[in-house]
């Protein structure tokens, strides 16, 4: 077997991960490389590693963007074969891929008119919305649990990994013709949850791992709240910030965690712990993931499948609640009045209409801008977060005098505490071990900490090596 790291090594985003398997190619995601547009260009346009052509399969772990992101341009450039991956995911990918290529159809739109001024060739997007829906067609779909031959001598099994909807662990049992039938388990991880999630159901503690591929994000960092400490988090932050009477702008990803918002919004509300006042979730995308998420209760978590079918109470739906999706209604909450809540994609602040509400109101003092997730390296995001005082939206500097708030609770990273739990969950003899998806401190923190309890081969993955194994 041999394992090649051809993203997510060295950063969080651009998740791909090539086994080489029985004589078979099987990628492990497809994601975009997220960051600087120019460096991000570059990284996603070309697939350097590999020839996509070449490639037998692609394993899908969840469909967030950096992990699911460059599947059609994989398609575009000679990819045929079956891209495996649960029910919820491939829904996801439905809205989620011809999101991205509308969102990249619009920047290189604005890029060729300044580049026109200059005398400079159009450029190409990634991919279209054609190419998005054409690679919808090769998605297989996979429950929970449910073996499935993929391969020569190759078993599929997805465990719940409670990351996001239908998000997923993926192991791979493979026979070894030459030495007798031998099987190994191979285990890479995706994300992992961090388990007692509003919404979803706890990440499966997998067993008999041989060898695994695990994230690292959050190596050497805890989290400041509990999964559980969110809605009195959620209700200082807002309390402080609905006093001022300006607008609350949550940058949000519009899979998860609007979602997670969304609930605790209205347990807030409906118990009377915050004054109702409007909320706009002002994202097609998010609206559209929103309904799916009610197509797939095998992947919530008691409360609320009780909530859903029990009590009959929408966990996402209140009153006072506004879902955008024109862009004109996006416009007109420029002139909104009063205090109100705005989420809007991307939760990096890097694409979408959280954009133009930053750009319109970042500079009020009476507004505030409330980080409920993680900002990468080099995005907008990061930069606000950072406590920046001037930033760039749209080629334009802004000064930031809104407020900046962010509370962590809501990340669907497990932190480094919960990254030991869930190796030690993990079972087996685990005898090599990398760790991906992580900024270089990061992973080497947590290599650090695992090779302290561990007597297995522990490394960190690094950009285009390949390891055998």
């Amino acid at each position: 077997m041999k394992l090649k790291f051809c993203g997510a090594a060295g950063t969080t985003t651009g998740s791909q991960h090539l086994l080489e398997i029985n004589g078979k190619k099987i990628l492990l995601d497809c994601g975009l490389y997220q960051g600087r547009r120019h460096d991000a260009y570059e990284v996603n346009c070309c697939f350097p590693y590999f020839d996509p052509a070449e490639i037998d399969m692609v394993v899908l772990s969840h469909a967030h963007i950096d992990h699911s992101g460059n599947l059609p341009n994989l398609s575009r450039k000679g990819f045929t074969g079956n891209i495996y991956a649960t029910f919820a995911t491939r829904d996801l990918c439905t809205i989620m891929l011809a999101d991205s290529a509308h969102i990249q159809e619009q920047d290189v739109e604005w890029l060729n008119k300044h580049r026109k001024r200059e005398h400079l060739p159009p450029v190409e997007p990634l991919y279209h919305k054609e190419d998005a829906e054409r690679c919808l067609r090769q998605f297989v779909t996979v429950g929970y649990e449910r073996p499935m031959p993929i391969a020569d001598g190759v078993t599929l099994t997805f465990f719940d990994a409670g990351h996001i909807l239908g998000a997923a662990q993926v192991l791979l049992e493979v026979t070894d013709h030459d030495d007798g039938g031998k099987r190994k388990r191979f285990l890479f991880s995706g994300d992992i949850g961090r388990g007692q999630n509003e919404i979803l159901n706890n990440p499966v503690a997998v067993k008999d791992v041989d060898f695994l591929l695990m994230e690292s994000t959050y190596g050497g960092r805890e989290h400041e709240l509990p999964p559980t400490g969110a809605d009195e988090a959620v209700a200082e932050v807002l309390e402080r910030s609905l006093n001022r009477g300006g607008k609350v702008m949550i940058p949000a990803f519009a899979v998860e965690r609007t979602q997670q918002v969304l609930y605790v919004l209205n347990r807030l509300f409906h118990n009377g712990r915050l004054p109702r006042v409007p909320v706009y979730v002002d994202s097609p995308l998010a609206v559209g993931a929103t309904e799916i998420f009610r197509l797939h209760p095998e992947c919530f978590n008691e409360e609320v499948y009780e909530f859903l079918f029990d009590d009959g109470i929408d966990p996402f739906i209140f009153e006072g609640l506004r879902l955008v999706r024109a862009v004109n209604e996006s416009k007109k909450l420029n002139q909104v009045q009063g205090a109100c809540i705005i989420i809007a994609a991307s939760g990096m602040c890097e694409a979408g209409r959280i954009r133009h509400h930053l750009k319109n109101g970042i500079g009020d003092p009476e507004n505030t801008v409330f980080f409920v997730g993680y900002c990468a390296e080099n995005t907008l995001g990061r930069f606000i977060r950072d406590g920046r005082e001037e930033v760039n939206i749209f080629g334009k500097k802004h000064q930031v005098r809104a407020a900046v708030e962010a509370i962590d609770s809501f990340s669907g990273h497990a932190d480094h505490s919960e990254l030991m739990d869930y190796f030690h969950a993990t079972t087996g003899s685990k005898s090599k071990v990398w760790l991906v998806h992580g900024e270089p401190e990061k992973s080497r923190a947590l290599c650090d900490a695992l090779r302290s309890e561990h007597g297995g081969e522990i490394g960190v993955g690094l950009l285009g090596e390949t390891v055998v194994f």
